[in-house]
């Protein structure tokens, strides 16, 4: 009986001991049987849309780190917060019904750091010279994720009203990264994401899968990063760009953006909203919607070894490619691109001088650039597919194959007459060019392009010719069908030389090995 009595204490006192280290299990958050997860509510945030759960967030956050990594999980619920601290080694995983609420209070923001680059020099828009003024940061991590399916919500977010060469006192970016590796941004949802959904920099081996991002300014910039992936996401963003790629000097030195994929993936500027609730309506109130992909315009580093393919432009403006501040856009191959209701050039690509950041950089280049298999229908009048150089900087060694748009026409003898503005240290947006003289593909300052089977229409009777080449070096057209207005021209050259056009209906093959001043035919 007494060694009975005995075993029975001990068992007793094993049972208090193991509830004891249960309840310190659920007091540090790591869940019962699942030690490398982390929930935030057993550090004691709400999640009910009212409080203030960022010192909560936080230290789960420390928590998972502290062990050596884990996963922070939100089950479903709104979960207001502040600036939230990523760590090396940690994930946040936003559950089915979870939604991470950006505070309307300024004060539950970090404030920017200090950038020389940026606030002294205005290297760059202050947006790119601050990440700590964010709702979800980090900076010199390794081994990061954020995965859904649940949201961030920048409710409280600014989106740089005041001016974007001052830095606010208040969040402006959903989520900001600096300086960081193997990162992964997978299956959630971005709505209204303040000046940048997403904005990463100096970031190496990104991948960015599944994404929805429905917001107010630039969906993603992708800034001086390099082996990234961007697959299977869908932004709207009607009054900035979509999927942004740019090599600002934000980090103090040239940083090329380089190695990227950019695949099946769609980008619109329907009215904010309207992409996430299934109506994709557009207002008069933005007559001119942007949400297009886009390199620029900070462009110090370089963008080099970057592919795009499978996606879809809708509602929206066309692709740009742009250079303006030194870089070296170079390498770059699109293809199978589907766009409709286009606003402005179709392709653009663009070489300025604008030259913001440091003295004595060189005017960059923009070299071997391959475009093929794009389809684009409902594009706007005034402008064409556009390549503009620089006098002495041609762009160079662009390539166009199988491709069919059909534009709006409706252009004008006096519109076929006009001269397009040079604007070399101007911001680089195709519509401050105006209307081209002519209604499919207009190039300046170019050199070494390759345009084959290329089918290009207008809707509405166009007095504009098809094509206009200014001070061009080696031109070929081959099969390119531009059908022109009655009494128009098909091709204008002035200051071409090697120039030469094959099988292209309506017009006899020519052949322009030396330089001509002007021609028409």
């Amino acid at each position: 009986m007494r060694h009975r009595r005995l075993r029975v204490i001990m068992l007793g006192a094993r049972i208090v001991l193991a509830a004891s280290g249960l309840a310190v299990v659920a007091r540090s958050g790591a869940a019962a049987g699942n030690p490398g997860l982390f929930d935030v509510r057993s550090f004691g945030a709400r999640g009910d849309g009212f409080a203030n759960d960022t010192t909560a967030i936080n230290d789960a956050i420390k928590a998972a780190a502290d062990a050596g990594g884990g996963i922070v999980e939100f089950t479903a619920g709104s979960y207001v917060s502040g600036s939230i601290h990523l760590r090396s080694s940690v994930g946040l995983r936003l559950g089915p019904g979870a939604t991470i609420v950006a505070s309307s209070e300024a004060q539950s923001y970090d404030p920017p750091e200090q950038n020389e680059w940026g606030d002294a020099f205005g290297y760059q828009d202050a947006g790119h010279s601050h990440w700590h003024d964010s709702l979800i940061w980090g900076e010199d991590l390794t081994d990061v994720s954020i995965t859904g399916p649940g949201r961030i919500f920048g409710r409280g977010l600014s989106r740089g009203h005041s001016s974007d060469d001052a830095p606010q006192k208040i969040g402006n970016k959903a989520i900001a990264l600096k300086n960081c590796r193997n990162v992964t941004l997978r299956d959630f949802t971005i709505e209204h994401g303040g000046w940048f959904g997403l904005l990463a920099t100096g970031v190496d081996n990104l991948t960015i899968d599944g994404l929805r991002i429905d917001t107010n300014r630039d969906g993603m910039d992708i800034d001086c990063c390099r082996n990234v992936r961007i697959s299977n996401c869908s932004v709207n963003s009607p009054w900035d760009d979509g999927i942004c790629l740019k090599s600002s000097f934000g980090l103090g030195k040239f940083r090329a953006t380089e190695n990227v994929t950019i695949s099946d993936c769609l980008v619109s500027g329907y009215d904010e909203g309207t992409l996430l609730d299934g109506t994709r309506r557009h207002s008069a109130e933005n007559p001119a919607p942007t949400g297009r992909i886009k390199f620029g315009t900070e462009s110090n580093g370089g963008f080099k070894a970057i592919t795009i393919t499978n996606c879809v432009f809708e509602c929206s403006r066309g692709l740009a490619l742009e250079t303006v501040d030194g870089a070296a856009l170079e390498d770059v191959t699109i293809s199978n691109l589907a766009m409709r209701r286009i606003f402005g050039a179709p392709l653009f690509l663009r070489l300025g001088a604008r030259m913001r950041g440091p003295q004595n950089t060189p005017v960059g280049v923009i070299r071997r650039v391959s475009i093929c298999n794009v389809v684009a229908e409902d594009v706007a009048d005034g402008q064409g597919i556009l390549i503009l150089g620089l006098d002495a900087h041609p762009v160079e060694g662009v390539t166009l194959s199988d491709i069919q748009i059909e534009f709006a026409g409706g252009g004008s003898l006096a519109q076929a007459a006009r001269s397009v503005p040079e604007m070399e240290r101007d911001y680089p947006e195709p519509e401050s060019f105006g209307v081209t003289p002519a209604w499919g593909f207009y190039a300046r300052h170019a050199k070494g392009i390759v345009v084959s089977h290329v089918d290009l229409r207008a809707k509405a009777d166009d007095q504009r010719p098809s094509v206009v080449l200014e001070d061009v070096a080696g031109a070929e057209f081959d099969h390119v069908k531009a059908a022109p207005s009655s009494g128009a021209k098909t091709f204008v050259l002035k200051n071409v030389a090697a120039f030469s056009a094959q099988s292209c209906p309506g017009v006899a093959d020519a052949e322009r090995p030396k330089a001509v001043e002007s021609e028409s035919f």
